[in-house]
């Protein structure tokens, strides 16, 4: 049992713990709320930092200050450059060029000397000067929608300079989608496109061409047609001209040309080219002053083939044609026949570097019916064309001699090198021996006639 001293104790330790009890619990709720506080000011200066940091420009990427502006200075430029460009039609333009400049040897025509840049109409258009020594200057431009547009210019030995003997222009073409890309609306005036070989000096191995590009093929056509391309296969196909810009009064008619290739694989392919209309006929009416301009009837087919692949290069040509009263010699009426021919080329390439190139090249060309007579060519001592030389013959005369109604059938045979000095320099040597099976080439020093002759040539193409 508690005694009372010991419960006033006791009451007066309760009593005096009171007053600190509660004094404690205020201090609690007192730093409770200062520390709300200072959390509610954290997160006031958190979202004050937020909202100026993207209020602020931001800084560019790796870059300082002065190379964001150099930046922007180039982007300016560089975009009006291209508007300037796009407002001045260059934009699609390509413009490219080449030129060769030949040192020819011809032991018959008793010439030597440089070539270049000379006139068809000097000497007229012959294997051994064919496009030899030209230049070329090519434009071409393609559209937003696929259009394209080309112009060649090739003065003095172009196609134009062959076809009329005056013209600069080669090729004046253009090519205008249809439906889409691969079918194509094409017009103008477009070199022939028959054969292995091209025309122009980049693209030919040797220096001289093959028999049949050079007496045998067209020239160039100026008409209309179509350019279709399915997968491996491009066919082309005109209605045109053919070596001539507009019919003369008293001549009618037109070709059919039409050209096909198909892409085998990565390193062969072959192709087929035909003609078939109304054409200049060289012998009568074009060969005399005082006779009326005319044409007649012909057709050319040929076709052709290539393998390429390493160091080697194979190509040959097989073709066939005829021209209505075009024959070097004309019936025992007087009347003119019907000249043709057939004939074959072949061409083997190796390359001993990648720079130094080894080419042969045999052809064939058989050409005796009725005296004679090529595609726009007759009697022609220069390139051994018609019939025995020493037998007087004379073009578009009835055969008095037997031997004027047999034409020479002509054969060639060329080996030449080419070096590839840079990137737009190629060096090129030729070495060429004609020959026939009758005497048809004129030796201009003495008068005689005899069955070949010899052709050497060197040259450098320059291209850009």
């Amino acid at each position: 049992m508690l005694t009372r001293p010991k419960l006033t104790l006791l009451a007066l330790a309760l009593v005096a713990a009171l007053p600190a009890a509660a004094q404690s619990n205020a201090e609690v709720l007192n730093e409770i709320k200062a520390l709300r506080d200072r959390v509610n000011q954290l997160e006031q200066q958190l979202k004050d930092s937020q909202a100026k940091a993207a209020a602020a420009p931001q800084p560019q990427w790796g870059m300082t200050p002065e190379q964001a502006a150099e930046l922007n200075r180039i982007t300016v430029k560089t975009e009006a450059l291209e508007d300037s460009r796009e407002a001045s039609g260059f934009t699609g333009l390509k413009i490219s060029g080449q030129m060769q400049a030949a040192y020819i040897y011809n032991r018959a025509q008793d010439l030597a000397g440089f070539q270049f840049l000379d006139s068809v109409a000097n000497y007229g258009y012959n294997y051994w000067n064919s496009y030899i020594g030209m230049a070329i200057l090519d434009f071409q431009k393609e559209m937003s929608d696929g259009t394209k547009w080309r112009l060649t210019l090739a003065p003095q030995r172009g196609v134009g300079s062959v076809i009329d003997g005056y013209s600069i222009v080669q090729e004046a073409s253009v090519s205008v989608p249809l439906t889409d890309l691969q079918t194509r609306f094409i017009a103008g005036q477009i070199p022939d496109w028959s054969g292995y070989e091209y025309l122009q000096p980049t693209l030919n191995k040797l220096i001289t061409h093959n028999l049949l590009f050079d007496f045998t093929l067209p020239t160039g056509y100026i008409g209309a047609g179509v350019d279709l391309t399915s997968g491996k296969w491009v066919t082309k196909a005109m209605l045109a001209q053919m070596n001539q810009n507009a019919n003369f009064s008293a001549a009618k008619g037109s070709v059919l040309a039409v050209r096909v290739d198909y892409a085998r694989g990565e390193y062969q392919g072959f192709g087929a080219a035909g003609v078939y209309g109304q054409a200049p006929n060289f012998v009568n009416g074009y060969a005399c002053d005082d006779c009326t301009p005319t044409n007649s009837n012909l057709g050319l087919i040929e076709v052709d083939g290539y393998f390429v692949r390493g160091d080697w290069t194979v190509q040959g040509q097989l073709s066939y044609g005829y021209q209505k009263d075009a024959a070097i010699t004309a019936n025992a009426n007087g009347g003119l026949q019907t000249a043709s021919w057939y004939g074959l080329s072949t061409l083997a390439a190796y390359k001993f570097t990648p720079r130094f190139e080894g080419v042969g090249r045999f052809d064939y060309l058989n050409n005796g019916k009725n005296g004679g007579g090529l595609l726009g060519y007759g009697i022609s001592p220069e390139n051994g064309i018609g019939p025995d030389g020493t037998l007087g013959c004379v073009q578009g005369a009835a055969a008095v001699d037997p031997g004027c109604n047999d034409g020479a059938s002509r054969y060639a045979l060329a080996v030449g090198l080419n070096y590839v000095f840079n990137q737009y320099t190629m060096f090129k040597a030729e070495y060429r021996y004609d020959w026939a099976n009758q005497p048809v080439f004129l030796y201009v020093d003495d008068g005689s006639y005899r069955k070949n002759n010899s052709v050497l040539g060197a040259s450098v193409v320059v291209s850009f």
